[in-house]
C-alpha cells in the first residue's frame, strides 16, 4: 500500500484493516493486543477494551482526544496509556501495534531479546530490540518502563512476561515490524530446535544494504500485453497465497515471471505484499523499466537466472520460517522425507551469504533440474520453476518438508529414505 494511499483511509479503516490482519494471521487472541494511531491533531484511535478481536469494525474503534476527552462506543483500550507515554517520547512515530503472538512470548517468559542481525531484511525493519521490566498491565510503571526503551530509540521492545510493542511511522510500517519480529522470533526457535542461529557481522549487513539493482528506468510508457496483464493478476494472488500461508511477510518477498526472451514482470519494492495490485507489477524488458516504478532489489540476479537457463520461467524469493530456520544455522534441508518431496526437489543446496550479490555467479550456475532451489545462508529461499504455479508448489513442498523435519527433530532421529528407494523414484518419475 502507497503512502498516498494510507493517507486516504481513516485511521479507523486503517486500523480495522491491521487488526484482521493480526487476528487472520493467528498474532493475537480474541481479547488480546491494542493497536493506536496518532493523528496530525494530537488526537489518539485506539481498539477498545473488551471487544471481540476477530469482529471489529470501524465504529468499535475508540478516540481519546488531545485534551483527555474519550469519544467511542465502548472504553478505549486498558493499555492506551502505555501508548500515549511512547508517544510522548517518541513524536517521530504515528502507530503503536501491541500483542501477544507465539513466538515473541516465548522470548518475553525467557527474558530474552530476539537477534534481529540472523537475515539483513530483518534487521533492517526491526533493527535492535528492548527490553522493557515487567509491570501490572495498564500502570503508569508499565507505560514509564516502555517508553522508556522508545526514547533510548528503539522501535521494536520485548515486554517481560507479556509479549512485545512496536512503533511505526504509519499503522502498515509499524505493522510490518510487528510481523516481522514474530518471524525473527520464529526463525530463532525453529532454528534452536535443529542447531544454533548464527547472525552476521556488520561488515556483511552494511555490503547488503549497499547493493544495488543498477537498472536504469526508461521513460517509455509501459504498455502490457493482455497476456502480461493478465500475468499480472495471477501474480498479485500468488502473493497474497504466500502471506496467507506463511511463506511472505508483509514486507518481504519476490515474485518475477519470464514473459520474452528478454523481459519479464517482477513485483515492486516497497509495496505492502497483502495489498499489491495488478498496476504494481514492474515490467523489465533488455535491462529497463518504465520511470515511476522501482523493481525489487534482487532484480538483476532474475535476470542472469533467466538468461542463464532457458527453462526457468518463474523464480520466488522468500524467507519462509521452517526454511530459514536452515538458512539461519547453516544447515542443509534432506528433502528425501516422503516420495513428494524428493520427486519436486531432488535436492536443495545452501549458498554462502554474498551469493546473492551483483556479479556473483554461484546462484544461476548451482541452478539445475535436479536442483530448482536454493537457501542462500542467513538471508532467503530462491525456488524456480517451469511456470509459476511450479515454483509456488515447489516452495510449498520445501518448506512442508523443513517443517516435518524441525517437528521431527524432538522425536528421534531422521530416517530418510535409502538409496533404493530414490532410485525407484527416480525410474518411475524421470
Amino acid at each position: 500500500m502507497s503512502e498516498r494511499k494510507i493517507n486516504q483511509l481513516h485511521p479507523r479503516e486503517q486500523i480495522i484493516m491491521v487488526i484482521n490482519r493480526i487476528y487472520k494471521k493467528g498474532l493475537t487472541t480474541t481479547s488480546g493486543g491494542n493497536i493506536s494511531i496518532m493523528d496530525d491533531h494530537s488526537d489518539m484511535w485506539v481498539t477498545p477494551s473488551g471487544v471481540d478481536k476477530g469482529s471489529l469494525k470501524p465504529a468499535d474503534i475508540m478516540c481519546v482526544k488531545a485534551n483527555g476527552q474519550i469519544e467511542g462506543l465502548h472504553r478505549p483500550s486498558m493499555e492506551y496509556p502505555f501508548h500515549k507515554a511512547i508517544y510522548e517520547k517518541r513524536p517521530d512515530l504515528k502507530a503503536v501495534v501491541h500483542a501477544h503472538p507465539p513466538g515473541l512470548v516465548s522470548f518475553s517468559i525467557v527474558r530474552q531479546t530476539p537477534d534481529t542481525k540472523i537475515t539483513p531484511r530483518i534487521h533492517q525493519i526491526c533493527g535492535p530490540i528492548g527490553y522493557a521490566k515487567y509491570h501490572i498491565p495498564g500502570s503508569q510503571a508499565l507505560g514509564d518502563s516502555i517508553s522508556e526503551q522508545f526514547a533510548k530509540g528503539f522501535t521494536s521492545v520485548i515486554m517481560e512476561n507479556h509479549g512485545a510493542v512496536v512503533g511505526g511511522t504509519n499503522v502498515f510500517d509499524a505493522y510490518q515490524r510487528f510481523e516481522t519480529l514474530e518471524y525473527c522470533a520464529r526463525m530463532m526457535i525453529n532454528g534452536k530446535t535443529i542447531g544454533e542461529p548464527k547472525q552476521l557481522n556488520d561488515q556483511q549487513i552494511a555490503a547488503f544494504e549497499a547493493q544495488s539493482h543498477q537498472l536504469v528506468p526508461t521513460h517509455k510508457e509501459e504498455c502490457l500485453t493482455t497476456q502480461e496483464k493478465e500475468t499480472c493478476q495471477t501474480m498479485c494472488q500468488m502473493v497474497l497465497r504466500a502471506c496467507d500461508q506463511g511463506l511472505m511477510m508483509s514486507g518481504y518477498g519476490t515474485l518475477s515471471v519470464r514473459t520474452g526472451n528478454n523481459s519479464f514482470l517482477i513485483t515492486p519494492s516497497d509495496v505492502i505484499r497483502w495489498d499489491m495490485q495488478p498496476e504494481d507489477m514492474v515490467r523489465i524488458e533488455n535491462g529497463e523499466f518504465a520511470a515511476g516504478k522501482t523493481p525489487c532489489p534482487t532484480v538483476l540476479l532474475h535476470k542472469k537466472i533467466y538468461e542463464q537457463h532457458p527453462g526457468i520461467h518463474a523464480i520466488i524469493i522468500t524467507q519462509p520460517e521452517y526454511l530459514m530456520a536452515y538458512g539461519i544455522t547453516h544447515r542443509k534441508v534432506d528433502v528425501r522425507t516422503i516420495p513428494e518431496s524428493w520427486i519436486f526437489l531432488q535436492d536443495m543446496q545452501n549458498v554462502a551469504f554474498g551469493a546473492q550479490f551483483v556479479g556473483n555467479n554461484t546462484i544461476p550456475n548451482l541452478l539445475s533440474k535436479e536442483n530448482p532451489g536454493v537457501i542462500v545462508e542467513n538471508d532467503t529461499v530462491l525456488m524456480t520453476g517451469n511456470s509459476l504455479l511450479q515454483a509456488f508448489d515447489r516452495l510449498e513442498v520445501a518448506e512442508f518438508s523443513a517443517k516435518s523435519l524441525v517437528m521431527g527433530t524432538t522425536l528421534g532421529a531422521f530416517a530418510p529414505m535409502n538409496d533404493h528407494e530414490i532410485e525407484e523414484l527416480r525410474k518411475a518419475f524421470f
